[in-house]
């Protein structure tokens, strides 16, 4: 069974907006840290931002503030993210991830994770930005 599985990037015009999901085994979801990752040709994977399941709190990377937002479905074990003013440099692969669990809220929402920590991985979803 595959951990975590992203849906709902695609090709969109500069300006626009995409709401990306990821669906999260069971056994990946409860009190865990799941985050979104991005990683654009010839560039290191990056951080964006990441949601306590426990409790629904989110950090969101400093350089994504203002155009990403984090949320969930605990109910269906989804994650989203919400990419608004989408720019041709948003253009990169998305993954969301979960670490081995159980996490702690103050780690995951205070952004106190590194990417090594992240066990359960997607197999991405591509966004192209198109000027």
């Amino acid at each position: 069974q595959v951990p975590l599985v992203e849906s709902g990037g695609g090709s969109v015009q500069t300006g626009g907006s995409l709401k990306l999901s990821c669906a999260v085994s069971a056994y990946a979801y409860s009190n865990n840290c799941v985050a979104w990752f991005r990683q654009s040709l010839g560039k290191a994977r990056e951080g964006v931002a990441s949601i306590y399941t426990g409790g629904g709190t989110t950090y969101v990377a400093h350089s994504m503030k203002g155009r990403f937002t984090i949320s969930q479905d605990s109910a269906n074990n989804t994650v989203y993210l919400q990419i608004n003013t989408l720019k041709p440099e948003d253009t990169a692969m998305y993954y969301c991830a979960a670490t081995r669990g159980p996490a702690t809220d103050r780690y995951c929402s205070g952004g106190y994770w590194a990417e090594a920590d992240f066990r359960y991985w997607g197999q991405g979803t591509q966004v192209t930005v198109s000027s």
